[in-house]
């Protein structure tokens, strides 16, 4: 056995502890020795231990006092305890047993026997060791790979949301609304996400992971009108009731558009609630909005939001044929929807974030230089 195998000999009987401490050292262990408990946790706390031979009585502090310490402590409590006692009576070792020893001996000790125990109790410290190790080596291999996938998941979801943008972006580039309205728009949707996730009655809907998806799609609110045909999405002035009817199906063909897209990709909650948010942001909550006439909760909770989001957007901002309302002339519009319009929970979120709402907006400013549509004003009427 190897000279760095420690032993630690606890017995208040020096003649007992230089007895067994030669029989170890004959056989190559190095040996530890203590005659009280007290002495036996200083040599603990400056040496590494592989072993411990325990005497139970002592004074001060018996063998069962000093098995327990050893035991509750995380730094010592997987030390090898063989017990050394000169009693035989098997109360005496069921106890010793029960506090957590791995084995026991009785005075005299028989040499043959003390070996005996001593090597089993290292073998099984070894395979604890060795087990330890592996499981902390897995631990960090785990720790590890936990860290590569997250990372991969960031890259993947960071590279799926530039192209939902992007996606939106190239959309908007068709019927050019504001020039950082998409910017503002997702910006808007978290806030009065986060806002509702602690104070709605909707909060138990509103997940991370459903604020991380709405920053993230409700760009695609209006890419259905890619499919309107340009005659129509671009014609100056007021729409015809007929051509208001083709206008209105920006949000199917939106809607149908990530529908195909999501049979591919079922599993995918980002296509999910885009879905959502392109056919039902035209909704309103008196159910007199399209394309399906929905009402109150029947209406997406991610489309209740982005529609006051939307409103709040385009009322404070310029077009070619307004100016932009300001602030409190938008809230009141706002203020007079709920109920009607919008969610009067979406419209309570929106009161309590509007110095919010009003930062994004000096954040996010348009591009002075940008173009629109006057038939943008028949539009907003109609809504």
């Amino acid at each position: 056995m190897s000279k760095t195998t420690n032993i630690l000999i606890v017995d208040d009987n020096v003649l007992n502890i230089e007895t067994i401490a030669r029989r170890l050292e004959r056989d190559g262990f190095n040996t530890f020795k203590a005659e009280s408990g007290a002495q036996a946790f200083r040599i603990l706390e400056n040496f590494t231990v592989d072993l411990i031979l325990l005497d139970i009585m002592m004074p001060e502090m018996d063998g069962y006092q000093v098995l327990e310490i050893l035991k509750q402590s995380e730094q010592w409590q997987h030390i090898p305890v063989v017990m050394i006692t000169a009693l035989e009576e098997e109360e005496s070792v069921v106890r010793c047993i029960k506090a957590g020893a791995d084995d026991y001996l009785t005075k005299p000790v028989n040499t043959v026997l003390l070996l005996a125990r001593v090597n089993n109790s290292l073998n099984k410290k070894r395979l604890y060791d060795r087990d330890k190790q592996y499981r902390n080596e897995l631990e960090c291999y785990n720790q590890q790979l936990k860290h590569k996938v997250e990372s991969q998941v960031k890259e993947i979801m960071s590279a799926q949301q530039a192209m939902i943008f992007a996606t939106s972006k190239l959309a908007e580039s068709k019927d050019p609304e504001t020039g950082a309205h998409l910017e503002r728009l997702r910006v808007f949707c978290k806030i009065l996400s986060e806002y509702m996730a602690e104070n709605s009655t909707s909060r138990h809907l509103i997940t991370p992971e459903f604020i991380e998806h709405i920053y993230a799609v409700s760009t695609l609110h209006d890419i259905g009108k890619v499919g309107i045909p340009d005659n129509v999405l671009l014609k100056p002035g007021k729409l015809s009731e007929s051509e208001w009817e083709v206008m209105r199906t920006h949000t199917i063909i939106g809607a149908n558009t990530l529908r195909a897209v999501y049979e591919k990709h079922p599993d995918n909650a980002y296509i999910k609630m885009g879905i959502e948010i392109a056919e039902s942001h035209h909704e309103k909550w008196d159910g007199s909005g399209y394309p399906h006439g929905l009402k109150g909760e029947e209406i997406p909770l991610s489309a209740r939001i982005l529609a006051v989001a939307d409103v709040y957007d385009a009322l404070t901002s310029v077009r070619c044929y307004k100016t932009a309302y300001t602030h409190e002339q938008s809230r009141q519009m706002i203020v007079e929807g709920s109920g009607k319009h919008f969610d009067p929970e979406v419209v309570e979120a929106f009161l309590n974030c509007e110095t919010r709402f009003i930062q994004v907006k000096k954040e996010f400013k348009d591009d002075a230089s940008m173009s629109a549509y006057e038939h943008m004003a028949s539009l907003v009427n109609s809504n």
